[in-house]
């Protein structure tokens, strides 16, 4: 076993690097405008509507927020379970956690309509609403993986650093289960109301994570033109290889506790026989090309040890929980609220009818910015910190 990799900031002076800096910039100002005149103009320029009241860039912030807790993932495996095999990418886990938290809350920030009315939910707290606890979560991650990152950088006081990976853990898995909480605690709700929306976002976390991790990791590499051996590669291919079967369980799982409640029969052929674009997104990109498919990359023998297979593999995975995502958070809210059970109600405010939504450019700028800006800080950190080891090779554990 070798002695502990040597750490150094990305020192490459490429036009791919800053010219990748200044593409994330500029889309990422383009989403501060377009936040901008949505609060300028009203929220009646979006696809939005008092029937669907989170669009686009809830979809959006949502991934960003579950991806974070999954992005930790590596630097939890090397501290609290003694896999050192990835202590070497634990402080790139760490920032990405980090910043993929901020684009995410971002969003939502912006989207708010009001942003100073964050200082409301900041000062007075309903412990009733599980919104009220994850503003707490959320800057408690923050705090807390600062904290982890700065014990796993200062060789005095490493020795902390494995009860303070410990306390990321947990901190971790109850922001992701607070937020698939978000939508399990809405009773109302046909499409949500289940506990297992709580560990389905936890393995969601897992699998989203690790893609966007791998995929920000082989770019790095290659812009400052370090040596990444295959090894590691393979353990990241067969991590994202049993997440996404994880993802694949809970999902049929989740589905077939909903079918076996009569009550629920309506909303299951809705989502998976009759829901149009939903039913599309369900079976063909989110089982079709964001499981099945990378399932196919990462264990076929044909695709075992290929770099291009792996970034394909997290690309379709990324672009499969996008197409959960919306099926979850936009489709849940198309189908129609079932008010009084056994009874029939009728009136001129679309009972019974299914939720129009179509994202209008707005807001897919707005959700475009907060992922351009969590790439930013992420390339930002690797340029000014010493993050990223200067090579990885078999023996480097």
């Amino acid at each position: 076993m070798s002695s502990n990799p040597r750490y150094a900031e990305i020192r490459t002076s490429s036009p791919q690097y800053w010219g990748l800096l200044s593409l994330f910039a500029l889309i990422a100002i383009i989403g501060i405008a377009a936040a901008h005149h949505m609060d300028v103009e009203g929220h009646h320029i979006t696809g939005m509507n008092n029937q669907i009241v989170w669009g686009l860039p809830h979809v959006f912030a949502i991934f960003l927020i579950v991806a974070a807790s999954g992005a930790l993932n590596l630097a939890s495996l090397a501290s609290v379970f003694g896999k050192y095999e990835y202590k070497p990418l634990a402080r790139f886990s760490a920032v990405l956690a980090i910043a993929l938290l901020v684009g995410g809350l971002a969003i939502l920030l912006l989207d708010l309509g009001r942003p100073d009315r964050l200082i409301v939910a900041m000062t007075h707290y309903n412990f009733k609403s599980i919104f009220a606890w994850n503003i707490i979560l959320y800057s408690g991650f923050v705090v807390i993986v600062l904290a982890y990152l700065w014990l796993m950088m200062e060789q005095r006081l490493q020795h902390w650093s494995r009860p303070a990976g410990m306390l990321a853990l947990a901190w971790r898995l109850s922001l992701t289960t607070g937020t698939g909480s978000i939508f399990g605690f809405l009773v109302a709700r046909e499409a949500y109301d289940s506990a297992l929306l709580a560990p389905l976002f936890i393995v969601m976390s897992f699998a989203f994570g690790l893609a966007v991790f791998t995929l920000l990791l082989l770019l790095s590499f290659r812009l400052d033109r370090r040596e990444l051996d295959g090894s590691h590669l393979q353990r990241l291919r067969r991590l994202l290889g049993l997440f996404v079967m994880a993802i694949l369980y809970f999902v049929a799982l989740f589905h077939l506790t909903k079918l076996y409640g009569t009550q629920n029969h309506a909303f299951e052929r809705f989502i998976l026989l009759e829901g149009g674009v939903y039913t599309g997104l369900f079976w063909i990109v989110q089982i079709g090309f964001g499981s099945l498919l990378p399932l196919l990359l990462v264990f076929a023998p044909r695709w075992r040890d290929s770099v291009p297979g792996l970034v394909l593999a997290c690309a379709l995975v990324i672009v499969g929980a996008f197409a959960q995502l919306y099926v979850i958070i936009v489709g849940g809210q198309a189908f129609p609220l079932n008010i009084f059970p056994g009874y029939l109600v009728e009136s001129s405010f679309f009972d019974g009818a299914i939720g129009s939504y179509a994202p209008s450019p707005w807001e897919v700028m707005l959700g475009l910015g907060g992922v351009a800006s969590a790439l930013l800080i992420a390339l930002l950190c690797l340029r000014v910190l010493p993050i990223l080891p200067q090579q990885l090779t078999p023996e480097q554990h």
